[in-house]
């Protein structure tokens, strides 16, 4: 299934025009610890390219859930990926699902096309279910990294992990983009500067 075609059918159901290369899904799976990891959880797996490379990676025994809000798009990863759980639904609502806490959050989601409110509803989401250790990575495209919404979801971000590193760019994408890399979640809702602060 042709990611542009859904883009076109349903424009606020899919986020990009054209599918993740191999060498961003590469730079998005690497340094996590996937072979490792007994729960990941992915955010808008699209047409599944990152999904590919997190199960070439991922143990046979971890569990691997899939939360797709097209559901065109989730019928056909479904057929794809049979071991893994696909859930049409909203990155929103991860409290809801009953999951263990994932040792990785995954995310394909159009941060930068999301107002500060959808940000911040879905980064609180992925944080409140992450284990206390857990890592999240997602990505930006380069052209966008100066205008506001991409500013304000670094700014988020940075609220919301202790760590938080951002990768050269993926060149050998399109459009090029780059990846942030997350891990020591701060609670959800709470600002590291907040969390940080000394009890009165």
């Amino acid at each position: 299934m042709s990611i542009t075609t859904e883009f076109f059918r349903h424009p606020m159901l899919t986020g990009a025009v054209a599918a993740s290369s191999g060498f961003l899904a590469t730079a998005m799976t690497r340094g996590l610890g996937l072979e490792g990891a007994s729960s990941v959880v992915e955010l808008g797996p699209g047409t599944g390219v990152f999904t590919s490379a997190v199960l070439a990676l991922l143990p046979a025994s971890a569990s691997f859930t899939a939360v797709e809000i097209n559901p065109r798009l989730a019928s056909s990863l479904r057929s794809r990926f049979p071991s893994v759980s696909v859930v049409c639904g909203s990155a929103s609502s991860l409290g809801s699902l009953g999951l263990a806490p994932p040792d990785v959050v995954i995310s394909g989601l159009p941060w930068t096309a999301m107002p500060s409110s959808r940000q911040q509803e879905i980064l609180d989401s992925a944080c409140s279910i992450l284990s206390p250790r857990g890592c999240f990575t997602t990505f930006a495209y380069a052209h966008t990294a100066w205008t506001p919404p991409a500013r304000r979801f670094a700014r988020l971000l940075r609220s919301r992990f202790f760590v938080v590193e951002r990768t050269p760019v993926v060149w050998r994408n399109l459009p090029p983009a780059y990846v942030y890399r997350a891990a020591l979640p701060v609670c959800a809702g709470v600002s590291r500067e907040r969390s940080a602060a000394p009890a009165s």
